[in-house]
């Protein structure tokens, strides 16, 4: 063995022994450790490079297994094609509005009343110019509705920075595919900006595709578009976004009291800045949002080379001070709720916590991310019966009280063994019924549903479902 050959194995074993060492104290996944020692190694001569490089990517390889060719997304989540939704319980005060083309449906839009029921035709509706902007107000006896027969029936392609606006209360979507159809991903912002006055928005069973943030939500002259849905809708990208513009599916800043449910949010990959993406945040002094019963996917059809892309955040990374419901971002989020959520595939935590006050993440199962991080002294959580395929991490004085979750320690990812992937038939390719027993835990009598929808019983699987087949029923 030449002299240069030992050296690197030496090196390599003195860089093995520091990241056990370094996981077991401070929880640091080797993946986010990998992410470090490459931009150390960054600039230095080429043998410490080359040898740096080459320890980050066994670190990796043992945290999170080989690349698996993607399938299809689980059709059990998400939008259903062919659903007509809600339509039983379609307004039937109002006037039923019947449109065909974008300029219909600007019109309708523009002189809506309380209670219309606005359907598009089935087709492809291209839109261009300016966006649709919803000015006039439902209520809550008599929302507006815009939709389709059935999911499948009507695409909507958008060539502009913003395609619906948002600015009044009461209006739902229902059954409607969404397309960003920009040749610059920079100019494919948002499918939907809901600001100011659009309280109670809701969609329903939407594809929405191909925007750097499917959904964003802001407060405007001191008016906040608090108390809005999202649920059972289809959240994701093509393509990794080249674009320097924040890249998160569902973007909510300084509203308060959203839920967010039964969702699928997939491939939001940021190839330009700083590459940091979130599947969904709320931050900004927002309180009360619930993320819960979603299927997050950081990186399924997409596995990108570089880039952090984090699952579920309150916090998000901050923000600044003129954008803060309070004006001071005392904290960036209070009283929220992540919980029986199926969050996957992130080169980054699954769960990030940012200045949250009293949180809540309770039967969550995390699979292939760095597992949790809460950060900061204004960071109170709650962790209970959550299946963590990874650590916990509580960093600069958070505090955690966690009672009765099972997860894997930092220690152990260097290694390669991953206690918690092993309960299922194939965790990498989302075979996730159970191999042999699921681990159960005293669910202490409250009532809660699953991922699936299923109501559990006073003995229930850790994490968040009881059979993952029961997700098909459902």
């Amino acid at each position: 063995m030449s002299i240069r050959i030992a050296a690197v194995v030496i090196l390599l074993l003195l860089a093995f022994g520091a990241a056990a060492a370094l996981a077991n104290v401070a929880d640091v996944s080797p993946r986010l450790l990998a992410q470090y020692l490459e931009k150390r190694v960054d600039g230095h001569n080429r043998v410490i490079a080359d040898t740096g490089r080459f320890v980050a990517r066994m670190m990796r390889r043992a945290d999170r297994g080989e690349s698996v060719v993607a399938s299809a997304y689980p059709a059990w989540t998400g939008a259903h094609r062919g659903s007509t939704g809600n339509a039983a319980l379609a307004p039937t005060v109002g006037r039923a509005v019947i449109v065909s083309t974008i300029g219909e449906l600007r019109s309708a839009l523009e002189t809506a009343l309380p209670g219309d029921q606005i359907t598009l035709v089935t087709g492809n509706y291209q839109l261009s110019g300016s966006p649709l902007v919803l000015s006039r107000a439902g209520t809550a006896d008599a929302p507006i509705l815009v939709r389709s027969s059935q999911l499948g029936d009507v695409t909507i392609e958008s060539t502009l920075l913003e395609g619906f606006q948002v600015a009044a209360p009461y209006w739902t979507f229902e059954n409607l595919i969404l397309r960003g159809a920009c040749k610059r991903d920079s100019d494919c912002e948002h499918a939907f900006h809901i600001t100011g006055d659009g309280q109670h928005f809701v969609a329903r069973n939407l594809v929405v595709q191909d925007f750097n943030a499917q959904f964003k939500v802001n407060g405007k002259s001191g008016a906040f578009p608090d108390d809005g849905v999202i649920e059972r809708s289809t959240l994701a990208n093509s393509r990794a976004r080249d674009t320097d513009e924040p890249v998160t599916p569902v973007d909510i800043v300084a509203a308060s009291n959203w839920r967010i449910e039964g969702n699928l949010i997939a491939d939001f990959a940021k190839a330009g800045g700083d590459q940091t993406s979130y599947g969904v945040f709320a931050k900004g002094s927002a309180a009360g949002t619930r993320i819960s019963r979603n299927v997050v996917l950081c990186e399924h059809a997409l596995h990108p080379d570089s880039g952090r892309r984090v699952g579920i955040s309150l916090g998000g990374g901050g923000t600044e001070v003129a954008a803060c419901r309070d004006g001071q971002c005392i904290v960036e989020h209070q009283s929220g709720l992540v919980g029986d959520n199926l969050i996957a595939g992130c080169s980054d935590v699954g769960i990030y916590l940012n200045r949250a006050a009293r949180t809540m993440v309770t039967r969550n199962t995390v699979l292939d991310t760095a597992g949790v991080e809460i950060r900061f002294p204004e960071s109170v959580a709650d962790l209970e019966g959550n299946l963590l395929d990874g650590p916990v991490r509580v960093r600069d004085g958070a505090l955690l009280r966690e009672t009765d979750d099972l997860g894997t320690a930092a220690a152990w990812l260097y290694v390669g063994y991953h206690p918690v992937r092993a309960y299922f038939v194939d965790a990498p390719t989302l075979d996730l019924g159970w191999r042999s027993s699921p681990p159960l835990r005293d669910s202490g009598g409250a009532a809660s549903v699953d991922l699936c929808g299923v109501a559990r019983g006073p003995r229930s699987s850790y994490g968040a479902f009881d059979d993952i087949r029961r997700c098909a029923d459902h």
